[in-house]
């Protein structure tokens, strides 16, 4: 896969973040992560050795064929650094540690405002905004703007499979059984694993918790739910159908992910994850650095 192509660059001490820029993570893939004396080095599958400068980030994200030494964990623990297991360009999200000694503003925040009736509303309402930016939403509980949202999707499916002359019977995901659906229910249900993905490490490297939402609740993640909502259109539906017209019948795991790929680079995703989700949540700016 070509450079351009790729979510993220490959790890080098030109392209590492300077310590003034408080970058929120840094994905690394196929190396291994060692001390050299009391820092963090990086050492890649062509043996290049690139030192890591941890107490700047907030986040590592290993991807496929990383390993990492239990002194390099304790080393980026101790400087603020938390450790999360992903898939190839964080597209899939396995697992996370924790620090004991993270910051908690941004989950105190999100705690509190999950916590109070009201304030969850007005969060979920400006969720809803984003998606009805001509609807009156003012006295709308929370389920009547559900039932909105259901009934917006379930147009946008048959709109999408007209614009794409593709044929639709509707949503059918079933759990383990994946190679039954119709191609354009298995790229839907890939590209929203996809989302899910980069939603999580994001998430995560901000401090907040998925696990705290406004309009899913009794899920795994809801708060990743909540967010991958304003997303899925671009980066889910269109191309589901879009890539069903063009695959012919035939799907093809490559395809969809260098398709998925794609959008998510030209929109820049990554970049405007942190504002959209302090937007949403009515924060004046972003406590992307753990202190």
């Amino acid at each position: 896969m070509a450079a351009g192509e790729r979510l993220f660059v490959k790890v080098t001490r030109d392209s590492l973040p300077q310590v003034k820029d408080k970058y929120p993570f840094l994905y690394l893939e196929r190396g291994r992560l060692e001390i050299d004396d009391s820092s963090i080095k990086w050492i890649d599958c062509d043996n290049n050795v690139v030192p890591l400068p941890v107490a700047t980030l907030n986040a590592l994200l290993l991807g496929p064929g990383t390993t990492i030494t239990h002194d390099a964990v304790k080393t980026a623990t101790a400087a603020n650094c938390s450790v999360c297991w992903v898939g190839e360009d964080s597209l899939l999200f396995y697992a996370a540690g924790f620090l004991p000694t993270a910051d908690t503003r941004n989950l105190k925040q999100q705690i509190e405002l999950a916590a109070d009736p009201e304030k969850s509303v007005e969060v979920a309402k400006r969720m809803f905004a984003r998606r009805f930016p001509n609807a009156q939403l003012d006295g709308k509980s929370l389920k009547e703007m559900m039932g909105m949202e259901g009934h917006r999707v379930r147009a946008l499916y048959k709109e999408k499979a007209e614009k794409y002359q593709v044929g639709w019977k509707g949503r059918k995901f079933v759990p383990g059984k994946f190679e039954t659906s119709d191609i354009t229910n298995r790229i839907l249900t890939s590209s929203n694993a996809a989302l899910y993905g980069i939603l999580c490490s994001g998430v995560h490297s901000m401090g907040y918790s998925p696990h705290i939402g406004f309009i899913h609740s009794g899920s795994p993640l809801p708060f990743i739910y909540d967010l991958a909502d304003l997303y899925k259109e671009h980066l889910c539906i269109d191309l589901a159908f879009m890539l069903t017209r063009d695959l012919a019948g035939r799907y093809n795991k490559q395809k969809v992910a260098a398709a998925f790929r794609e959008r998510v680079i030209k929109m820049d995703f990554l970049a405007r994850l942190a504002d959209d989700i302090n937007e949403v949540l009515g924060v004046k700016r972003a406590r992307s650095s753990r202190k």
